[in-house]
């Protein structure tokens, strides 16, 4: 069985739901919960499910040289890397330590509406306004570019003309309850091919 950690910033609805998936006896075991904001409610969740959070300010997520987090995820023994609603970008250490082991959703169809600055309410205003007939998730390895790995997974829904950002945003999040723990487990059983 492979142990995963996942990193998350904020409510933690993914990892909640990645948690319930794989810690009922499926192919991996959620043993951490990274998070880099100490007031997110992904922290509760963690505390809720029983499962070990731990809190790391930006600098040391984002050092060049994260040699605290990765002695924490090497004595955890952790095999994958799962970003689920993580704000931050991941070090190339990291990057290069976990290659083709660290998976990142986006809830949008990369390459449109990525990078910098690109995620969550921000991305929904941006659909809206640009008119798209369609959106989706993009579940994709990480690389040391803001959503440019290779994508594993796509799926869309329809923008309807009267749709707000805020009904963008529960259409995703049911596409990312549905898609997510499946494609991870999908990917994992692969042996990343």
């Amino acid at each position: 069985m492979k142990n995963i950690a996942i990193f998350a910033s904020g409510n933690g609805s993914n990892a909640e739901s990645l948690t319930k998936y794989f810690n009922n006896g499926n192919t991996a075991n959620v043993k951490l919960i990274v998070c880099n904001n100490k007031n997110a409610l992904v922290l509760e969740r963690a505390k809720n499910l029983n499962i070990e959070a731990l809190i790391m300010p930006k600098e040391h997520l984002c050092s060049e040289n994260p040699v605290e987090l990765l002695e924490i995820l090497e004595s955890r023994k952790i095999d994958y890397i799962i970003l689920a609603g993580y704000l931050l970008k991941i070090p190339l250490a990291l990057v290069n330590k976990y290659t083709h082991k660290i998976i990142n959703i986006h809830p949008a169809l990369l390459p449109k509406y990525g990078g910098k600055g690109m995620y969550g309410m921000n991305i929904h205003k941006a659909v809206v306004e640009a008119k798209e007939k369609e959106t989706g998730i993009t579940i994709h390895l990480i690389d040391e570019i803001y959503d440019n790995g290779k994508i594993i997974f796509q799926t869309t829904c329809s923008v309807e003309p009267d749709d707000t950002p805020e009904i963008v945003a529960k259409k995703i999040s049911l596409l990312e309850q549905t898609y997510f723990p499946k494609v991870v487990e999908e990917y994992i059983l692969s042996g990343n091919r």
